[in-house]
């Protein structure tokens, strides 16, 4: 029952979907929370792949209607929430203050310019992979697709637990003192069901989600190190920041997949 009330808590927390009901907020359900990251994406990305299937299969509009539909689902369903910190953490870096003052800048509420240029990249970017993937679409890219926000979550995980807190308070804070050093003892196991499930399909699913997997590790391995230096340490927005970096990383992977491996 924990669990799903930790699934619940991610629902009501990172997305926009209306959960009427009053959650526990004590250590154990929010480490549980923690768990369930990956599956929270899995719901996510199983959203896109409805959506764009149902599209393309089911009505007559066209492919730029599609994916438009996939990315606007993408805003839509996560309310923006990973968007917000996307943005507060590239005004701070690109201040190229010291540590002090990029947590001051994070912290106030007015977005600058940076901020600004920084999510029209990030979603034109994410659109025009998003558009080229429907392009050179297969039917191993729904599945794929699907799992792109599993990973990007899962690497949520990671940072919250291996990267130390830059500051006392903070919805990234609250989680992470709810982690402890098995909390993410589930993730591997998931990796394995996911690569037993996908096995039984194609070869290509098993290989793209291989290289999703090593992808996700090296961003892991990549942020850890920058986050400490940039910011001292890891906040709700520099937390939200790595998700829509990792998943603009693997969208971009899918597209060249499709590119140079299923063209």
């Amino acid at each position: 029952m924990k669990w799903i009330k930790g699934l619940l808590i991610n629902l009501q927390f990172f997305t926009s979907i209306p959960i009427p009901y009053e959650l526990p907020m004590d250590r154990a359900h929010l480490e549980k929370a923690i768990k369930t990251f990956p599956l929270l994406g899995l719901i996510q990305g199983g959203i896109y792949s409805f959506i764009l299937y149902f599209i393309l299969h089911w009505t007559p509009f066209s492919d730029l209607t599609a994916a438009f539909a996939v990315w606007l689902a993408g805003i839509v369903l996560t309310g923006g929430i990973h968007l917000d910190g996307w943005m507060d953490s590239s005004d701070a870096f690109f201040s190229y203050r010291d540590q002090r003052k990029r947590l001051e800048i994070m912290s106030d509420p007015r977005t600058g310019a940076f901020g600004v240029l920084s999510v029209i990249v990030l979603l034109s970017a994410r659109f025009l992979f998003i558009y080229e993937i429907i392009q050179l679409i297969h039917p191993i890219s729904y599945v794929l697709i699907a799992f792109l926000p599993f990973f990007s979550k899962m690497v949520m995980g990671g940072l919250l637990l291996t990267v130390r807190a830059a500051k006392k308070e903070g919805l990234g804070t609250m989680f992470k003192e709810a982690s402890n050093e098995r909390t993410l003892f589930i993730y591997p196991i998931y990796i394995l069901i996911l690569l037993g499930i996908t096995s039984l399909l194609q070869v290509d699913v098993v290989g793209g989600i291989l290289f999703f997997i090593i992808l996700s590790i090296l961003a892991l391995l990549y942020l850890q190190r920058k986050i400490i230096s940039w910011f001292g340490g890891l906040t709700g927005d520099v937390l939200g920041a790595s998700v829509e970096g990792t998943e603009l990383l693997l969208w971009m992977t899918l597209w060249l997949w499709h590119y140079f491996a299923m063209g």
